[in-house]
């Protein structure tokens, strides 16, 4: 039976998805930003300057960067270090909270992974 008949869709329910209607919602609020995935994702190999995140996670405009990071930092998923050195200094890393995400990005990587092709060919 292929993923996308109606007689396997049917079968998933969003009481078995999420326990308390908003679950969802409530990590979506977390991760659901443009660019914050990203960020989690090159924060799981660990400890971060800004200048490293600003490279590895790409195209990122240094402003959006800041917010994400004040973001995560606010909601308990990362933490931020601040060394009082000239010019001054930040390590961002991943609390508890945080690297309880690593398994939602791995799952979200291994989606990437299998319709990789899909989106490939769609933009062909």
């Amino acid at each position: 039976m292929n993923a996308a008949s109606p007689k396997l869709l049917s079968s998933y329910d969003s009481e078995a998805i999420e326990p308390h209607v908003g679950c969802v919602a409530a990590a979506m609020e977390i991760i659901g930003n443009k660019w914050t995935a990203l960020i989690l994702r090159d924060l799981v190999g660990g400890t971060k300057r800004f200048s490293e995140l600003e490279k590895s996670v790409g195209n990122i405009n240094p402003r959006t960067l800041s917010q994400r990071l004040d973001d995560l930092e606010k909601c308990g998923v990362i933490t931020k270090q601040s060394f009082a050195t000239v010019p001054p200094r930040c390590e961002y890393s991943l609390t508890p909270k945080g690297a309880d995400l690593i398994p939602v990005l791995r799952q979200m990587a291994a989606w990437g992974t299998k319709y990789y092709s899909d989106r490939n060919q769609a933009s062909s």
